[in-house]
């Protein structure tokens, strides 16, 4: 007799939707079968979707700006991913330029980490480093993380990794076969002018700055070898002419990933009354871009939401190089997503994921012996309307979407039954 039994949903195999059950023992998918067998516990999906646990790759709880920290804790981030159908998210370490901080960031992080509803670990993060690059490595993946952050850009806050050491990082990815993330943008075109307020963002950080600044890198994976990982692509004409030259690379070597806001909002909201809300780094792009960017989503690899969320007055009636840039996200990222692309999605925020990352070889995907981390979504047109961070806004309310959340399993425990929220029991992988 089997744990539990999840009966008649249409399930996320082999890239399709087929009816079938799944039978749960001990964490895992036991049994996937057309049978019927018994089991102490019967989840009836009555014809809904049974989908893998989603992955974000990309998320900022409780970042540490200097004068403020993102609003929403590990503890109220991961019951959004919960509600989000996600059970497992990536967050970052504080970015250090040296092995010994490397070590003293990972265990501050940890303990910043004092209850999550889901299942997470870390990337590490660069900042102009000041040290021997293959010693830091090395400390790195004696702290069992395999991936590491650098930026391209931020100066200004000595967060920028210079051309010289973004090659050797690269050659040293190949060598101990981890992977490097960038957040790319031209640090030359980048205008930090103190007059500007939040509509003048894309003034700023104009889309020109991202395009170069990518396309550089992926000529350098392209000569030096490596393993680079785009995080937040924010137009399509960077994708566009990605596409174009490194086709021959493109989600082989030089991943790309790309957040929902970027393919639902556009710089117009940048005008609104409440415009300072809408601001982030990359910004959000023209309908032109947004409009390549929907048309090439079958080149993007992933989606991570980035999400990184202020309350209102953290913004408003600042200059904008006063502004904390970033929204959040990650309670809503499927529904938006699923409602604009439908199945096509579901790849990009699972099994795509697990092939970056030996964490997660046994999750992203619905196969006898993975994790049985499972959600039961019900198709349904509805408006969101509340969220579950704490923040005292979401920029989705209002918005449509085609289905909720009715169960969330972790390790084939429930996290959300029947909509709603259990005690939390996730841990660092």
């Amino acid at each position: 007799m089997y744990e539990k039994a999840i009966i008649n949903g249409k399930v996320w195999l082999d890239d399709t939707f087929t009816k079938s059950n799944i039978y749960i023992n001990d964490e895992k998918i036991i049994k996937i079968s057309d049978d019927y067998l018994s089991a102490k516990e019967i989840i009836d999906a009555n014809n809904d979707l049974v989908l893998p646990g989603l992955i974000d790759p990309h998320v900022h709880f409780d970042l540490d700006l200097g004068d403020i920290h993102s609003r929403d804790d590990f503890y109220a981030g991961s019951r959004q991913a919960a509600y989000g159908a996600i059970s497992t998210y990536i967050d970052f370490l504080d970015p250090v330029d040296n092995p010994e901080d490397l070590e003293k960031a990972y265990e501050k992080r940890k303990k910043d980490v004092e209850k999550s509803y889901v299942d997470y670990f870390f990337h590490a993060t660069i900042k102009n480093p000041q040290c021997d690059l293959e010693e830091f490595v090395k400390k790195m993946l004696s702290l069992n993380i395999h991936s590491l952050k650098l930026f391209t850009t931020y100066s200004d806050s000595n967060r920028r990794t210079y051309d010289k050491d973004i090659i050797e990082l690269l050659k040293l990815s190949e060598k101990y076969q981890f992977l490097l993330l960038a957040h790319i943008e031209d640090d030359d075109l980048i205008y930090l002018n103190k007059k500007f307020n939040y509509n003048d963002l894309l003034k700023s950080r104009p889309s020109i700055a991202e395009e170069k600044e990518a396309v550089k890198l992926a000529a350098y994976v392209k000569e030096y070898g490596g393993y680079l990982y785009m995080v937040h692509l924010s137009s399509g004409k960077t994708l566009e002419k990605l596409k174009s030259s490194f086709g021959d690379i493109l989600n082989k070597k030089f991943f790309i990933e790309s957040c929902p806001h970027y393919f639902l909002f556009t710089n117009n909201y940048l005008e609104k009354e409440d415009g300072y809300l809408y601001t982030l780094a990359p910004p959000l792009r023209t309908r032109e871009e947004r409009k390549l960017l929907r048309r090439h989503f079958n080149d993007i690899y992933s989606i991570g939401t980035d999400h990184c969320a202020f309350n209102k007055d953290d913004k408003i009636n600042l200059p904008l190089v006063e502004m904390p840039l970033g929204i959040g996200g990650i309670e809503f990222s499927f529904d938006i997503m699923y409602s604009l692309f439908g199945k096509d999605v579901i790849n990009r925020m699972s099994k795509n994921i697990t092939k970056l990352y030996q964490k997660l070889k046994n999750q992203g995907a619905i196969l006898e012996g993975n994790l049985a981390n499972l959600v039961i979504y019900h198709l349904e047109d509805s408006v969101i309307d509340s969220h579950h961070g704490k923040t005292d806004h979401s920029l989705y309310m209002g918005r449509k979407r085609n289905g909720y959340l009715v169960h969330s399993l972790l390790r084939g425990n429930y996290v959300i039954k029947n909509g709603k929220l259990l005690e939390p029991f996730g841990k660092e992988l």
